[in-house]
């Protein structure tokens, strides 16, 4: 007889498929249980261990032992003819299949009803997770010993001409401690308030809400690059470490690792792993890169112009430079925009450079996040859009960018306790932003919580007094909370064609139908 013949007439494999069925429903109570009663993770694995020991013993007993009618015999002390082999396997068949059904059913529960469960646990442990600071006021204090902020990079060389290489290395290291989960990152938008400001660092650190401060300078000539950087404690500015770099060009994405790797060593961060370390290309790709990225922030028509080109000639050096590739995305997403583009012609050139930097680099967060923007702005599939911004958070659960994208996705969904706990994310990680605290308004007012809303409208007028829509938005926000009069008052101050628009709908709330009339 063939060895699967008699694997399959001891019911070896009819023992292996119920031992694996049992083990797995049994694991993911297991886990259930051990999660909710928040057993070391340890102890799980120990289980996983003893479970695969189990199978291969279990194997063994099939094969070794027979179940007869007068108890457990050893298979070789069995006759044949007597063999009640069939009749097992039947009972295992029967086993199987009940177990099975068990199976499918957990798995559909934990599909349809864990699933949202643990997606909601999920936010409220990042919010937790994250500094949470208001307008509204957090009610605990807040743990900042390991926040930092990364300021603008001083320009140091002779012609004051390399402002987007200092900026350019500055955000490219914020980004690369952003990556830490331990480690809360202040905004690019936040900390490149205080480019080229020498306020005291101790209230820097206040209004960022950080409690240390990385600062240096560059100052590059020909191929040769002197960096300078400094990590400062913001309640007595006192130096924790300071280095300077002199280096080739080629050599910038190892000083970048080695800053990170200090501000690591200095703050004490429990890693899982090794910090986080700078995907290399070529350097004069990679200075095309950021000067690109420098011009395309300033929001013209000639900085997407000359970005457009310096970003062609970056990828022309490398073609896989996905970096690249999605600030060649957000290239034409701004030139859409501005109307230099249309819609069509921007729309595909964007998801074809964002489809390619995906194709190289999977885990580009940025890149995932791009096609969320596209499916959910375009395409109106708001599917895809949460799908890949889902997958972008986990990448970058800190990405402010990205934390905002989600923010206004969810708000759009009519999730707003999530809209409005990842819109608090956003401003205690962009404290100075006034953009943040006004979509954190935006989710309060959806919300119906005005004085919530009202506050952090104010706070956005206080960062950009100028702000278009501001006291507009105050004012609509106090028509829904039903103050007419102070709602006129806001329109009054809003110097833009929006205190226009919103004079008549306050005249109108106060009953003053001519005056209403004449406005409009």
């Amino acid at each position: 007889m063939s060895l699967f013949n008699e694997l399959k007439r001891r019911n070896v494999f009819r023992i292996a498929i119920a031992y694996i069925v049992v083990a797995w429903l049994v694991a993911q109570v297991l886990q259930l249980t051990f999660e909710s009663f928040g057993t070391p993770e340890w102890v799980m694995k120990t289980v996983l261990v003893l479970m695969a020991a189990g199978f291969l013993f279990a194997l063994f007993f099939a094969w070794a032992f027979e179940m007869t009618p007068e108890g457990l015999k050893k298979e070789s002390e069995v006759d044949r003819s007597q063999s009640i082999t069939p009749h097992t396997g039947k009972k295992l068949n029967n086993l199987i299949f009940v177990v099975m059904a068990l199976a499918i059913g957990y798995f559909a529960y934990d599909k349809f009803v864990l699933s949202g469960s643990r997606d909601a646990a999920l936010v409220k442990a990042t919010t937790q997770a994250v500094i949470e600071q208001s307008p509204a006021g957090s009610k605990e204090a807040p743990e900042i010993d390991r926040s930092i902020a990364v300021l603008p990079f001083a320009d140091m060389s002779p012609n004051k001409d390399q402002d987007y290489f200092s900026d350019g290395l500055s955000e490219e290291l914020l980004n690369l401690l952003a990556k830490i989960p331990q480690l809360k990152v202040a905004a690019r938008t936040s900390s490149f308030q205080f480019k080229d400001q020498t306020g005291d660092i101790a209230d820097i650190g206040k209004q960022l809400k950080v409690a240390h401060i990385l600062e240096g300078s560059v100052r590059t000539a020909g191929n040769r690059v002197r960096v300078t950087a400094q990590l400062i404690q913001t309640e007595d500015g006192y130096h924790l470490w300071s280095e300077t770099y002199d280096r080739n060009l080629d050599d910038i994405f190892a000083i970048q690792d080695e800053i990170a790797g200090a501000v690591v060593a200095q703050l004490k961060i429990a890693l899982l792993g090794a910090p986080p370390v700078v995907k290399e290309t070529d350097p004069h790709a990679y200075a095309l890169y950021l000067q690109g990225r420098h011009l395309r922030q300033q929001g013209t028509t000639a900085g997407f112009e000359q970005a457009e080109t310096l970003l062609g000639q970056a990828l022309a050096i490398d073609p896989d430079y996905a970096a690249a590739l999605v600030e060649l995305g957000a290239v034409y997403d701004g030139q859409m925009n501005l109307g230099l583009r249309s819609v069509a012609e921007g729309l595909a050139l964007q998801r074809e450079v964002t489809n390619k930097a995906l194709a190289i680099d999977p885990d580009n967060a940025l890149a995932l996040a791009g096609l969320g923007s596209i499916a959910s702005s375009y395409d109106r599939n708001l599917t895809d859009a949460a799908r890949y911004l889902e997958q972008a958070l986990q990448l970058e659960p800190a990405n402010p960018s990205i934390i905002g994208q989600a923010a206004r996705l969810t708000a759009s969904l009519g999730r707003l306790d999530e809209a409005i706990a990842l819109n608090e994310i956003l401003t205690s990680r962009d404290p100075v932003n006034p953009g943040a605290h006004a979509g954190l308004g935006n989710g309060y007012t959806f919300a119906g919580q005005w004085d919530k809303a009202i506050a952090s409208f104010r706070t956005a007028l206080v960062l950009s007094p100028e702000r278009a829509r501001g006291q507009y938005i105050i004012g609509v926000t106090l028509l829904l909370k039903g103050e007419a009069q102070a709602a006129l008052e806001a329109m009054q101050l809003e110097t833009s064609v929006w205190g226009q628009i919103g004079l008549p709908m306050a005249y109108h709330a106060l009953g003053r139908k001519e005056e209403s009339d004449a406005a409009l």
